[in-house]
């Protein structure tokens, strides 16, 4: 063509790889076309892809030059750009400044937040959504992410409210990812049964659905559940991916089943026509190591194809610890001391080691290195949300404000203890671990 016109341009930005897309869109202003509210959402969607932040602040300043920000597509292609470019400030004043807002403007900064890990922040979005937004009741894009949420935080009530109300607006059951999700979530904040509901009650599944059930049963300790899962998946004629077999291999290491482990992993390229990545290599270092194999565990790790990483060399390491193994530990230890320059963790387990077999000289010796080096281990932390506030609790210090409510619960305890004889010893150790 020897004039394109401007919609030809558009046709043609709409169906171009980003690198393409960046290429056109300066031949279309070299010519002296004017960009229009269709190839600027194509060249802001490019800029995304790209991580071109510059560029896309450049087409910012155009679209609002050429009053193109008031149509909501326009305005939507850039607040996308700005969220999954991880800048949710800028994406949140082009959505404050928007005129009006649809289903898909709601789902990108709902989503934007969730992909941050701004849990809060997703969760009143998404409330607000439902509220403000007539099509984004029956909208189903965003809610994996927002599930993805609660079970990353635990956050069960809000995981069942958001089910409940798919249930009351719409049939999400025909909905795979959705599906998935909330299987993922139930699992997560440990609702074995609720997982499985969930999964009974889909009408479509796919190859995640079922390693997402394996996955659940495995983190549980129900591996043989999770192999009655795994066989009944290739009975049906379902083709096993890499993810289903790492979720299968970490079932059977969680639960002590060695011999199928090895069997599955067999069979993967054998059978599967899956070829074992490093991350299933670390699987089965774990399985053997767990179960005391650590010279088999070894023996995989010299085999590999591809140079081992730090996740399997954590793996044995741990293996290592557990069975107090010094000698295969120091190597898998110093590996990861090149691998992991900053992890506090790695000196920490081969310190346990030393300390187990009692090389008070090594232990001290590891220890100097630590303090010369400025690591200090990260102290173990678990919380629980109780009316919508976080409560952490960090080892070895229990919030003030929570010591009288602790005590009354653990005093109730004691009441329904049936084993009254170890009633004092059972409260002195309450009392300590408060700090009473």
């Amino acid at each position: 063509m020897s004039f394109p016109s401007m919609h030809a341009y558009n046709v043609l930005l709409a169906a171009s790889p980003p690198g393409t897309a960046v290429e056109l869109i300066s031949r279309l202003l070299a010519s002296g076309l004017r960009p229009d509210r269709y190839s600027i959402p194509a060249v802001l969607r490019a800029c995304a892809e790209l991580r071109d932040m510059l560029l896309g602040a450049v087409f910012h300043g155009l679209a609002l030059r050429l009053g193109l920000l008031a149509n909501v597509v326009v305005s939507g292609a850039l607040l996308d750009m700005y969220a999954k470019t991880g800048m949710l400030a800028d994406a949140t004043r082009v959505f404050d400044e928007m005129p009006e807002r649809d289903a898909v403007v709601w789902n990108c900064m709902v989503t934007g937040y969730a992909r941050a890990g701004r849990s809060e922040e997703t969760l009143e979005l998404f409330r607000k959504a439902q509220i403000e937004s007539v099509d984004m009741a029956r909208d189903l894009r965003a809610v994996p992410n927002v599930l993805n949420v609660c079970a990353n935080e635990g956050q069960l009530m809000k995981g069942r409210e958001i089910h409940g109300r798919m249930v009351r607006c719409f049939a999400f059951d025909s909905d795979i990812a959705v599906g998935n999700a909330l299987v993922d979530m139930y699992a997560k904040c440990g609702q074995v049964d609720g997982a499985q509901a969930v999964f009974a009650s889909m009408k479509v599944r796919n190859v995640m659905s079922w390693s997402t059930l394996i996955s659940c049963y495995g983190v549980h300790g129900m591996g043989k559940e999770a192999l009655r899962i795994y066989e009944e998946m290739v009975s049906r004629g379902v083709k096993p991916n890499c993810i289903t077999f790492i979720s299968i291999l970490s079932s059977c290491s969680h639960s002590g089943l060695v011999s199928d482990g090895r069997r599955i992993f067999e069979s993967m390229s054998k059978v599967h026509a899956v070829e074992p990545t490093a991350d299933h290599y670390a699987c089965m270092v774990d399985l053997l190591g767990r179960a005391g194999a650590i010279e088999e565990a070894v023996g995989i790790i010299r085999k590999m194809p591809m140079e081992p990483g730090a996740s399997l060399w954590g793996a044995l390491l741990s293996a290592c610890a557990t069975h107090n193994n010094v000698d295969v530990g120091e190597v898998a230890a110093y590996k990861l001391f090149e691998l992991e320059e900053g992890n506090a963790s790695n000196y920490v387990t081969l310190c346990g080691i030393y300390d187990a077999i009692g090389r008070s000289d090594s232990v001290s010796g590891i220890r100097s290195r630590m303090r010369e080096l400025g690591m200090v281990k990260t102290p173990g932390c678990s919380w629980v949300h109780v009316k919508g506030r976080a409560h952490a609790f960090y080892q070895g210090c229990i919030p003030r404000y929570l010591r009288r409510q602790m005590l009354w619960v653990l005093g109730h305890l004691l009441e329904d203890m049936t084993a009254s004889e170890y009633e004092d010893e059972y409260l002195s150790i309450c009392y300590e671990i408060i700090g009473y």
